[in-house]
């Protein structure tokens, strides 16, 4: 990234973002960016993102892998699968895999995989580090089709926005706090908390009503977006409009539905 994990950490980096790309993912692939370049609109410009990982990761085999010679089903490691898995719980292995990139990439460390993780000798650390080197999830580069994901939907946000506004107003419904802990109170209901180092949120706050008695309201920078529901036209995120956003510490906006 070029920028110290405290400064990406910092509430003032959401208020005053500057644009993130990840080192050589662009210079890598320049046909596809080239490719995007050219497209007409949004829809053209997804199949043409799903087409080349297609193509570079054997992904369009996945559906059609079977069993082995051993009688054993074979599983090709693809970011579809890791959206589909944190969209049932972003707390089991898959949300372990995303978590551990944002780590390797930003240098920010998950606060939370299942429960509360207060250091690294912790049981809750531990349990977290098994799940995201499971060998399963590494055998087709995943960390790279994670770096793809992501400076595409930073390409897709920079063209949507006409380079102009690098904010989205996003809100996550909770239950508690015991995930999203709360650093300091502010008056009229705004507080600055400490969000998990992946977290989600919906650009439909009826939709985060129906997640918990607490509404957490932040402005999002587009910096810190590796996921939209506009991005691609068929996921397992899109009924719920979900974000998954980079976190940190966010000020936010604490209301009740």
């Amino acid at each position: 990234m070029g920028i110290p994990s405290a400064l990406l950490a910092d509430p003032d980096f959401n208020e005053r973002p500057i644009r993130l790309s990840i080192h050589g993912v662009r210079e890598m692939n320049p046909g596809l960016f080239r490719k995007l370049k050219r497209t007409r609109d949004r829809d053209e410009a997804a199949r043409i993102f799903e087409d080349y990982m297609d193509v570079l990761f054997g992904l369009d085999d996945e559906q059609r892998l079977g069993s082995g010679p051993d009688g054993r089903r074979r599983y090709r490691a693809s970011y579809r699968r890791l959206l589909e898995g944190w969209a049932f719980d972003s707390n089991g292995p898959e949300g372990a895999v995303l978590k551990g990139w944002v780590e390797s990439r930003f240098g920010l460390f998950p606060t939370y995989h299942k429960r509360p993780i207060e250091r690294f000798s912790s049981p809750a650390w531990v349990s977290y580090v098994e799940e995201k080197m499971a060998s399963r999830f590494h055998n087709n580069a995943i960390q790279m089709q994670l770096d793809l994901l992501y400076e595409f939907a930073q390409w897709s946000l920079d063209r949507a926005a006409g380079r102009g506004e690098r904010h989205r107003i996003l809100y996550r419904g909770v239950e508690g706090f015991e995930e999203n802990e709360i650093l300091e109170r502010y008056e009229k209901g705004r507080a600055l908390v400490l969000l998990n180092n992946l977290v989600s949120f919906t650009a439909d706050r009826r939709v985060a009503e129906q997640f918990g008695g607490w509404i957490l309201t932040a402005r999002v920078p587009s910096a810190k977006i590796l996921f939209f529901r506009e991005l691609l036209p068929h996921h397992a995120l899109r009924s719920e409009e979900e974000h998954l956003v980079i976190g940190g510490a966010f000020r936010v906006e604490i209301g009740r539905p």
